[in-house]
Parts: C-alpha cells; sequence; structure tokens
C-alpha cells in the first residue's frame, strides 16, 4: 500500500450541530494526526429536525482556525449560489490568514433547491449555476493574483469587477489550494484541470472513481499540466468498529442500516475489512480519503479508526 494515503475528518454540521460539537471533533483529528477538518456548507438538514441549526461554514472556521493550530481547514463544498465572489474571496482570504495558511477551499455549483427556498437564496437552472461557479473562480483566483498596487478588472455575465484592489491576500501564496469534485463528465473535469489542486469523487462506487479519475486525468494532460499537479480523494461515509456489535450501534447512532451502509462504503466494518476494502480505490487512484463522520459526539470513533484503520494502511 501507497504510505501517501492521507485520510480527513469530514462533517455535516446541517444536520444539527453547534460549533462547539465542531470544534471538539476538529480538535480530537488534529490530536489524532488526521490531516485535516472540512465541513459541509449547507443551510438546511437532509432528514430530521436539523436542530439546533445550521452554522455557517466560513464563520466556524475562522473559529476553529483561532482554537487549532496544525490542521488543515475547509468546505466540502462552498456553494456558489450562496455568496458574491468579492465577498467569498475576502472571507477565505481572511480565514486563511486567521488559520496561518491552512484553508483549502472546496466549491461547487450548489445543488440543493429546498434550502435555497428557505434561506431567501435564488436558485437557478443548472447550466446557470455552473456559469457562475466558473465566474466565481476566475474572478476569486484573479482577486487572489493580483499583485498588490495593481487592480483587476472582470466582466462576465453574471458578474463584473472595476478596480479593485484585489486585497486581502490569503496567507498561502498564490492562494488556499481549490477543491473542486462532481461526476459531471466534461464541464467539471476540465474546470477542475484549470483550477483545482485537488479533485474529490463523493460517495460513489468504485467504478465511478475509475471513470471520473480518468476524465480528470485527461484534462490534467490537456490543461499541459503535470500529472502529478493534481491529488485525487473520495468521500466515505464512515461507520467503523471492534465487532458486529460496535458497528451496529455506530450504524444505528446514524440512522442507518449496517448492510446498506457496507454496500455504499468501504469505510465501513472491521479495522481489517475496512483496510482490505479501501485497498482497490488505493490502487484506483484514491490518494487522499474524507471520512464522512455523522455522529460527531463519538470521538472514540475517529480515535478507533487512527489507531486501528490508518496503520494497516500505511
Amino acid at each position: 500500500m501507497s504510505s501517501s494515503v492521507d485520510f480527513r475528518v469530514f462533517v455535516e454540521p446541517q444536520q444539527g450541530a453547534t460549533y462547539a460539537d465542531q470544534l471538539a471533533v476538529a480538535r480530537a483529528a488534529e490530536e489524532l494526526g488526521y490531516s485535516a477538518f472540512f465541513r459541509s456548507d449547507h443551510y438546511l438538514a437532509m432528514s430530521g429536525d436539523g436542530g439546533p441549526g445550521p452554522t455557517d461554514s466560513w464563520v466556524t472556521l475562522a473559529g476553529i482556525a483561532r482554537e487549532t493550530s496544525t490542521i488543515r481547514l475547509g468546505t466540502m463544498v462552498t456553494s456558489a449560489t450562496f455568496r458574491y465572489p468579492g465577498p467569498l474571496a475576502i472571507s477565505v482570504a481572511q480565514v486563511d490568514e486567521m488559520s496561518g495558511g491552512r484553508v483549502e477551499f472546496g466549491i461547487g455549483a450548489g445543488w440543493f433547491e429546498e434550502e435555497h427556498k428557505a434561506y431567501a437564496i435564488p436558485f437557478p437552472p443548472l447550466r446557470e449555476r455552473f456559469d457562475r461557479l466558473t465566474e466565481q473562480l476566475e474572478i476569486i483566483t484573479g482577486l487572489w493574483s493580483t499583485p498588490k498596487g495593481e487592480t483587476f478588472d472582470y466582466s462576465g455575465t453574471h458578474y463584473s469587477v472595476s478596480d479593485s484592489p484585489g486585497l486581502p491576500k490569503p496567507a498561502q501564496s498564490p492562494y488556499p489550494p481549490i477543491i473542486i469534485g462532481g461526476q459531471g463528465a466534461k464541464r467539471t473535469p476540465a474546470l477542475a484541470a484549470r483550477y483545482a489542486a485537488e479533485f474529490n469523487v463523493p460517495f460513489v462506487p468504485l467504478e465511478t472513481v475509475k471513470t471520473q479519475f480518468a476524465r480528470v486525468a485527461a484534462a490534467v494532460a490537456e490543461a499541459g499540466r503535470e500529472p502529478d499537479s493534481m491529488t485525487y480523494s473520495a468521500a466515505f461515509v464512515v461507520c467503523a468498529g471492534r465487532d458486529e456489535a460496535e458497528i451496529a450501534r455506530r450504524a444505528a447512532a446514524i440512522r442507518r442500516e449496517v448492510d446498506e451502509l457496507r454496500s455504499n462504503s468501504p469505510t465501513v466494518g472491521t479495522a481489517g475489512e475496512i483496510a482490505d476494502r479501501l485497498g482497490p480505490f488505493i490502487e484506483a487512484g484514491v490518494q487522499r480519503v474524507y471520512l464522512q463522520v455523522l455522529d460527531m459526539s463519538d470521538l472514540d470513533h475517529l480515535d478507533f479508526f487512527a489507531r486501528e484503520v490508518i496503520p494497516q494502511l500505511r
């Protein structure tokens, strides 16, 4: 097995989590040696009542940036529909500075119509959302890359920029790593090849991973980039345990069936089972794994995975 497989913790706070809940997970992940703490960018629960309610992704990461010291922090993924590109560039640059350069910027087109309706956010059709995402990437990277003392201008279909000083600059140069993901066949790989340091496929079977990674690798080559300039990652729900009873208890805590979880995710089962099941994904090119942790109160789960599973893959 490659020693370079990197494990990250990824939470879904819209399902109901306070800032303190998220901070506890981030600190545990830092202490246990996970390389990053990531969170979704959603405003509405997909199931359950969502209480106590959602938390804003960049406000939350700003707080966590000041209460951690080494772990990297990011979104999987920020929705381009939620924010204007200028204010978003400012927020992300600010959190990067507050963290000492530990931010990674996952961004996508947005997809969950109900949350837009619930919080007064316009939800254009898919093609327009993708066009807006493309323009946001052009503007945000343009603002961050503009040399100090110069100005940035941009004229797009949906957004225009006039005479911007492009401040503040992020701590990382030229800017934080950008993560783009999804299953789109053409526009997504092309956009990733143009802007992303990392490409992510969330919650898909092995064959889909292979297909999408091949599309992205082709787009990277076409863009004239070095093959190893792109990191390839995947996200899976995690439900690990010492024995069947512990696995079943953890599945019940997130209101899922063990068999369903096992059939949909390689990071479900005992330590040995998970190491075996992740093998083919690593062989298919997965260099980084995001563990979707759905029960944030179970910090022992993170501990078990770090101590029992990860060493088998190193």
